[in-house]
């Protein structure tokens, strides 16, 4: 087994985490969306990896607040959509080459509806089952620089300050959520992924 596996340099290393649509709010007041798949919870926080070049780095960082919003699987295609738009105008010179586009609003073009917040000023996905509310704790700037000062990688930590999850993806009665009805959509290497099957669950899962 050991002799089957061998060194390789792959481009990315998304080796599979959620998609999350991070809602921010734009210096106009306008709802900005960037989707991203580098985020992990810490209790009661959350931890993100942004692009510093990214509008909604700069709109966190200027709002200290921001939603985090998990589209189910069945809504990769509304994610897609956006994938290749970014809400920086005039668009850096390294998205460009890389086919980016402007786009202000990112919630038509994603066929997203908008959902007030009940904690902050930014709003929600409402076609997004679970939804965070939260507000930013603390940024830092990776100590690895990844391809110039334009798109230097920050690692930003915000506090989960409500949880948004529709009743669907709920245990009824309860604060749990149903994850024989929960299919949250996955990025896998650059491919979207869902339908998860369990197979499982820890020991921890009744607490």
């Amino acid at each position: 087994m050991l002799q089957d596996h061998r060194s390789i340099a792959p481009p990315v290393l998304y080796f599979g985490t959620p998609v999350v649509l991070i809602v921010t709010r734009n210096h106009d007041g306008s709802a900005n969306i960037t989707p991203m798949s580098s985020a992990w919870a810490l209790g009661s926080c959350v931890v993100l990896g942004l692009s510093s070049a990214t509008q909604g780095a700069t709109n966190l960082l200027r709002n200290g607040e921001c939603t985090l919003n998990f589209p189910s699987a069945c809504l990769w295609a509304n994610v897609e959509r956006i994938a290749r738009t970014t809400g920086v105008n005039p668009v850096p010179a390294y998205k460009a080459e890389m086919g980016f586009v402007h786009e202000a609003d990112k919630f038509a073009l994603g066929g997203f509806a908008v959902q007030p917040s009940e904690l902050i000023l930014t709003p929600r996905i409402a076609e997004c089952p679970l939804q965070f509310e939260t507000r930013l704790l603390t940024c830092h700037r990776s100590a690895k620089q990844q391809g110039g000062a334009a798109s230097t990688h920050l690692i930003m930590e915000v506090d989960v300050q409500r949880v948004h999850a529709h009743r669907s993806i709920v245990v009824p009665g309860t604060n749990h959520i149903d994850t024989a009805q929960w299919n949250p959509l996955f990025y896998v290497f650059r491919h979207y992924f869902g339908d998860a099957v369990d197979l499982g669950k820890t020991f921890r899962a009744e607490y």
